[in-house]
């Protein structure tokens, strides 16, 4: 047997998240649906680095899966995307060691949120931003805030309440944000993120942006450790998973 470690990208708009959901149209579903047909209907597990929620982006999603096909990586990527929907990409596929594990090897991910701030929003656009009627926030008074965040923090305020995870513990590398055009990213890089984590603090640092919450209640709300100080979760249609870290 060989593991395989593939990087693919998706655009989230018609799939209801990555992690396989019966009666649902997945990204693992299908990726497991196409190995099975290579494998001639023998069923191969892959495991990424971590789900994705429904319409959420990936450009840098990691996985692995184990084959006992000899076939060269490079003609594996190839027979890969002949077969999967256009709105899956695989763009590298290499042989790695019998240990490495796509979720448990993580050392960070990058994630990058997008809001389009233009007065007319582009039909074109509209699957992969977030709309904001024309309303440039103060990018200075998020940058501020988003001082209180980076470091490491017990996250809990940023965490969908429903989640099993136990230890809140995690690490946030950089916090920053850029101008493309009309369009505002927020990029955060980390060792790891709880459940809705980047979307929570893509909401409350846009409640900072456009004066509805001082700076300093940032400070507040991450030492609080309490979701319901923290915004509201942004939609997920402007979060993209970008990049992970082995």
């Amino acid at each position: 047997m060989r593991r395989l470690k593939a990087i693919i990208s998706y655009d989230g708009t018609q799939f209801s998240g990555y992690q396989v959901q019966p009666g649902e149209r997945t990204v693992q579903a299908e990726l497991e649906r196409v190995l099975s047909i290579m494998h001639k209907g023998n069923q191969v597990k892959v495991v990424a680095s971590g789900r994705t929620d429904a319409k959420v982006h990936a450009t840098g999603q990691s996985l692995h899966f184990d084959t006992p096909l000899v076939i060269p990586v490079e003609k594996y990527m190839k027979a890969l995307n002949v077969q999967l929907p256009k709105d899956i990409r695989v763009h590298a596929v290499e042989e790695v060691a019998a240990d490495f594990h796509a979720r448990y090897s993580v050392v960070g991910k990058r994630y990058r949120y997008i809001w389009s701030c233009e007065a007319v929003q582009s039909p074109f656009r509209r699957h992969y931003t977030v709309e904001t009627n024309g309303i440039k926030p103060d990018v200075l008074a998020m940058q501020e805030a988003a001082k209180a965040i980076i470091g490491t923090h017990d996250f809990s305020c940023f965490c969908a309440a429903n989640t099993s995870v136990q230890d809140k513990v995690r690490t946030v590398n950089a916090l920053d944000f850029e101008w493309h055009g009309e369009e505002l990213h927020m990029v955060i890089e980390g060792n790891g993120f709880l459940y809705n984590m980047v979307r929570i603090i893509a909401g409350t640092l846009w409640e900072v942006g456009i004066n509805r919450r001082d700076i300093k209640n940032v400070e507040t709300v991450v030492a609080s450790m309490d979701r319901e100080k923290a915004g509201k979760t942004a939609p997920p249609q402007g979060l993209y998973l970008e990049k992970v870290f082995y």
